[in-house]
């Protein structure tokens, strides 16, 4: 690997100010990006151009987080080998566990890849995101003008006019810590990575492992019901409307009914009936449908690359598959019942979608391709 200069920096308001410190303080980062107007209207956009703007001389490549982060001792070491690895990428560490991109990842980690490439209609998390510095300051250029507030969305935008979204490290090194959101996030609930393993478990997948680079169609769930974002849907006129599996289902070869019989053939009764018990019959369905087509997909991926594991061997790989199969069902739940999910719901929810991805494969057919690439 090439040798890369490094500079980063952590967002931060004042009311998270001695938050921020200790952040930085425990991951040996640069120092602090205050927001340059603490009493005016919230707006993450508007401290993180103060950030991007904090890059160290000679540094080839500039690292965000945000105030509201936990990350291992390792932090710096492992994006350090990523830009290494992918030196003209925008790369995320920490991708939410809910919707369309947390789906991409979470597919990308039970076939086995190191890194996704995000959807581009959708934000692009920043909570932990690394640019070159060329990058990084034709982003401060895209965003000074815009009445935005979300950085999120800006970097998506500004990535889409760029033609190629972020990749999205698949193991999350980066986890969201609390609920509160000084930019107006509370209402989404509790928010958290969509696949939390530790460094040791992801570093060979995030130097070694293989990328997925398209998703030809894509299940995700959003408040307790199943969709699906067709192949191309950032073309259509209202990319982000969110299509119903049932609706989108026939462009992908598939037919309700083929679907709805393996899970009256296969779903396991008893796990249905405590799932639907303890968070409704409707849930129950919806996520054992969603994380078989999340199944189909997954295997289709890893059939058409079959890529040699990273190098991190069958236990490190099983507790990634964990990892993400952990997080579909309290992140498929409306955000207001997610409080409710304990620890022994969770091993019950990881079981119940463990189930339904393993019997993917019977949905396996002619089907449009994923492509991959492996550096």
């Amino acid at each position: 690997m090439s040798t890369t200069s490094l500079s980063s920096a952590v967002m931060t308001h004042p009311v998270r100010e001695a938050q921020a410190a200790a952040l930085a303080a425990r991951l040996g980062l640069d120092g602090l990006a205050r927001d340059p107007d603490p009493d005016g209207p919230p707006s993450a956009l508007r401290t993180a151009l103060v950030a991007w703007a904090a890059r160290a001389a000679g540094a080839d490549h500039h690292l965000v987080v945000q105030d509201d982060v936990a990350g291992p001792p390792e932090l710096l070491a492992l994006v350090a080998g990523s830009v290494a690895r992918f030196p003209d990428e925008a790369l995320i560490f920490y991708t939410n566990w809910h919707a369309r991109n947390g789906a991409a990842a979470r597919l990308a980690a039970l076939a086995g890849a190191g890194w996704v490439r995000a959807v581009p209609e959708e934000f692009a998390p920043t909570l932990a995101i690394c640019l070159p510095v060329g990058t990084a300051d034709a982003f401060r250029s895209f965003a000074a003008e815009t009445g935005e507030r979300h950085d999120d969305e800006v970097m998506a935008a500004f990535l889409r006019t760029t033609g190629r979204s972020a990749l999205l490290a698949v193991p999350s090194v980066v986890e969201h810590v609390g609920t509160s959101s000084i930019n107006g996030h509370a209402a989404q609930g509790i928010r958290l990575a969509v696949c939390p393993v530790g460094a040791a478990d992801a570093r060979p997948l995030l130097e070694r492992g293989w990328v997925l680079e398209e998703l030809d169609w894509l299940p995700y769930m959003r408040y307790g019901e199943g969709y699906l974002r067709p192949v191309g849907h950032e073309r259509d006129a209202d990319p982000r409307r969110h299509p119903r599996w049932t609706e989108a289902l026939p462009d992908t070869g598939l037919t309700e009914g083929r679907v709805r019989d393996v899970a009256r053939r296969h779903r396991p009764e008893d796990a249905a009936a405590e799932v639907g018990r303890l968070f409704g019959a409707a849930f129950a369905d919806e996520l054992w449908i969603h994380c078989l087509l999340l199944g189909r997909q997954a295997e289709d991926a890893a059939r058409r690359h079959q890529a040699p594991p990273p190098g991190s061997g069958p236990a490190a790989a099983a507790r990634v598959r964990t990892a993400a199969l952990s997080t579909v069902g309290p992140a498929g739940l409306p955000p207001e019942r997610r409080p409710e999910v304990t620890p022994e719901h969770t091993a019950l929810l990881t079981a119940y979608a463990d189930s339904a991805v393993r019997r993917g494969g019977l949905l396996l057919g002619p089907a449009p391709r994923n492509r991959v690439r492996t550096g």
